[in-house]
């Protein structure tokens, strides 16, 4: 009675998930290609075994056999081959529904030589996928060695088919996997639905293997972001008639929510089903940390090593040997004993929860029923369980040419630019091909190569563009060189296309002609000239003592062109000399007026200009009128002058006054501008009289002579013993202020003066 109750619960599990479930069947495209009276695209039903082509096409030729329709039995024993001879099409065999296991026929027509297997329906109906038998009806001898692909058609195709090939007409058809898959962009996200259990028969072995297999690809694919992978477990719960049961107590955890099957289908020994919930709980969970940790492949060690280390035949299905797998990888056995929770608790489990609702289709996925269902860009995959076959599956998921190199490799897709490139575009020379192998096929591309990219249709030319394109084989132009000169027909520019290069003629492409610029008359035409052809060039001389200008295509003489280039250096220099002078002289004057202009801003300062009167004292440095009867043209200075500044300025104002200045103490004297310098040695004793003798001696002449023309007198420097233009200086103690009037000079050259 315990048996059947458990072998109700279980068989309750499964119809319960079928009659909710929405399971989509896969399908791929049949296209009949001949005869004319059948030519259409039909849909077919993808079999979960043997390996799809996903990514790619198959064609072949169908053929009926006479005996043995439903191959159940092996074909040798009717004596019949499905073997293709050399040049012959392959062969794909139509056979009946009924009698035995699809995953026979199959496998009987593979053993006969077929490329692929067609199966048509023996009744009216929606298409089905053609599963693998339960595990106590299957023989795994032969179950994972199945690799050709395997489709059902519907009874009415396979009706049509059979009368054609009655008739004696050939029939072809296009078996087309390509959108099979969605392949939307760069990257492809799959989902593995599997469980823990390794005691579930051939499909628990099959699934241990495939992930040790499969591993690594799947860590590449992950690691450099190429993928996205989530494994996922199917759970059931317990109806609420049985929760109390011992089998849903044994089968289930946190009170009936979620189970699985005995896993030895047997509740009196070995473990229970819960155990198995447990570690595909571990397993989730282990996931869920690593890939919060950003080491989401880790997950395929795991399973991998738990697999290895702690199998259900050595009794090792436990935690503690889950957690020392754990901790191998660095994991915090702490995180995942949190994620896991108390599954002894009336609680909802987050991860199991999410993991039930996940089970459930979604617009083109449909249910998940099948143990194990491999997911690929929302479509469930059909098929053989195995690393090449998922692989290529996983790989026509990307968007063409989008493709990593793992999906390149021999053995997973058929490197056709191999074969006549391709037809596409191609420079032997440089080795440059528009060929483009992907997973699907090849595509003709002009290329981009060392950053020169290549413009064209990719068929029947390609054309290198860009600043840099002659880099790249010269551009597609001539080039050559010859005499140690190198010539090319390329242009080193934005531009497109080839040209000779000035002194050739031709395509630019194929060929380029040297000119003959003297048979031509396109250069050194004068009448001296002598003309020579060189390849690419000319040279040109001139006979005798000439020489050859090519700017104005002449010859000219040697000494003219001599005499010639030292007149314009004297010139030059003569130029340069006369511009020297000439601004030397604009300096002075410059100078000159902006110091007049400055001295009689300041002097204004003082005392009347030209216009201000001639009558002026000057006491202790300040100008004043002084007495009415001083002469005209005369000036008194009396007593102390501090500001040596104020007899510059004054002096330099009044050039016209015909007055020496005996200042107190202070010897100021108006000499010729001749600058002359004069010696003589004042006694600070002497009388004043005696001084303006002596003075006089020193200009060599008396002083009416030397006072002639004042205008033109400059300030002399008298220093103890000499004078020295042009700034006054200050010599002698004399103690006697006098004036002299130098406008009533006599004739006798006597001064008259008074001493005040």
């Amino acid at each position: 009675m315990r048996e059947r109750l458990g072998l109700f619960v279980c068989l309750w599990f499964l119809l319960y998930g079928s009659c909710l479930g929405r399971f989509v069947v896969e399908k791929n495209s049949l296209k009949v290609t001949s005869p004319g009276s059948l030519k259409d695209v039909y849909e077919c039903a993808i079999g979960n075994f043997g390996v799809p082509q996903y990514g790619g096409t198959m064609v072949g030729t169908v053929l009926y056999p006479k005996a043995n329709q439903k191959a159940c039995k092996s074909f040798e024993d009717v004596e019949i081959s499905f073997k293709i001879k050399p040049g012959g099409k392959p062969i794909f065999v139509l056979a009946d529904r009924g009698d035995c296991f699809f995953t026979l026929k199959a496998w009987n027509a593979q053993n006969a030589g077929a490329a692929a297997i067609l199966v048509a329906d023996d009744r009216v109906e929606p298409l089905i996928t053609m599963d693998t038998p339960e595990e106590e009806n299957a023989k795994a001898d032969y179950l994972q060695n199945i690799t050709i692909p395997s489709a059902l058609i519907s009874k009415a195709l396979g009706d049509k088919i059979k009368k054609e090939l009655s008739n004696g007409e050939m029939v072809n058809i296009n078996l087309d996997w390509r959108e099979a898959l969605p392949h939307p962009d760069e990257r492809v996200e799959y989902e593995f639905w599997t469980n823990s259990n390794d005691e579930c028969g051939p499909k628990c072995e099959s699934q241990i293997q495939f992930v040790k297999n499969f591993k690594g690809a799947a860590q590449i694919l992950e690691r450099k972001g190429y993928t996205q992978f989530t494994p996922h477990y199917i759970t059931w719960y317990c109806p609420d008639a049985f929760i109390l049961s011992k089998q849903c107590k044994s089968q289930c955890i946190n009170h009936g929510r979620y189970c699985a099957p005995d896993p030895e289908q047997d509740f009196s020994k070995g473990y229970d089903g819960k155990d198995v919930v447990v570690q595909n709980l571990r397993q989730a969970c282990f996931f869920k940390i690593a890939n919060e940790s950003g080491k989401p492949w880790l997950w395929w060690d795991y399973v991998t090593d738990f697999a290895i280390r702690c199998p259900m035949k050595e009794k090792k299905y436990t935690k503690d040997c889950a957690n020392e797998v754990i901790r191998s990888f660095g994991l915090d056995v702490n995180k995942v004993d949190k994620c896991i929770g108390d599954t002894e608790a009336d609680i909802d489990n987050p991860v199991l929860k999410a993991e039930q609702e996940s089970q459930i289709g979604k617009g083109s996925r449909g249910d998940v029923t099948i143990l194990p269902t491999l997911v690929i860009n929302r479509r469930q995959y059909r098929g053989k369980l195995d690393k090449g076959a998922v692989l290529k599956a996983i790989c026509s998921g990307f968007e063409e040419t989008t493709e990593p190199a793992i999906c390149l490799a021999e053995g997973i897709e058929t490197n056709e630019c191999k074969e006549n490139n391709g037809g596409c575009w191609q420079d032997k020379a440089a080795n440059i091909t528009a060929c483009r192998d992907t997973f699907r096929g090849r595509v003709c591309e002009c290329p981009i190569v060392q950053g020169v990219k290549f413009v064209g249709d990719g068929y029947t030319h390609c054309e290198a563009s860009g600043v840099l394109r002659c880099e790249i084989n010269n551009g597609g132009c001539w080039k050559r060189t010859q005499d140690g000169r190198t010539y090319s027909a390329c242009i080193d520019d934005h531009t497109k296309g080839c040209k000779c290069p000035p002194g050739f003629k031709g395509d630019g492409v194929k060929n380029c002609e040297d000119i003959d610029e003297c048979k031509e008359k396109l250069a050194c035409q004068c009448g001296e000239c002598k003309c020579k052809n060189t390849w690419g060039s000319y040279e040109c001389s001139c006979s005798g003592n000439l020489l050859y200008m090519q700017e104005h295509d002449t010859c000219i003489s040697k000494d003219a062109n001599t005499g010639f280039s030292w007149g314009f250096v004297w010139a030059i220099i003569l130029g340069l000399a006369v511009a020297g002078v000439a601004g030397y002289a604009l300096y002075k004057y410059r100078i000159r007026r902006y110091m007049d202009s400055e001295i009689r801003a300041i002097m204004a300062q003082y005392m009347p200009l030209d216009n201000q009167g001639e009558h002026l004292a000057c006491y202790k440095d300040h100008v004043q009128p002084y007495f009415s009867n001083v002469l005209e043209s005369s000036i008194v200075f009396q007593g102390e002058l501090e500001s040596r500044t104020i007899l510059d300025e004054l002096f330099e104002q009044y050039r016209s006054l015909r007055s020496i200045l005996l200042v107190k103490n202070k010897l100021i004297g108006l000499f010729p501008a001749h600058r002359k310098e004069l010696t003589f040695n004042p006694i600070s004793s002497q009388h004043p009289i005696e001084l303006l003798k002596d003075l006089s001696n020193a200009l060599s002449g008396d002083i009416s002579s030397s006072i002639r023309n004042f205008s033109s007198l400059q300030f002399l420097n008298i220093s103890r013993n000499s004078l020295v233009s042009p700034i006054p200086a200050y010599v002698g103690e004399l103690n006697t202020t006098l004036v002299l009037d130098l406008s009533h000079s006599q004739q006798n050259g006597s001064i008259p003066f008074e001493i005040g």
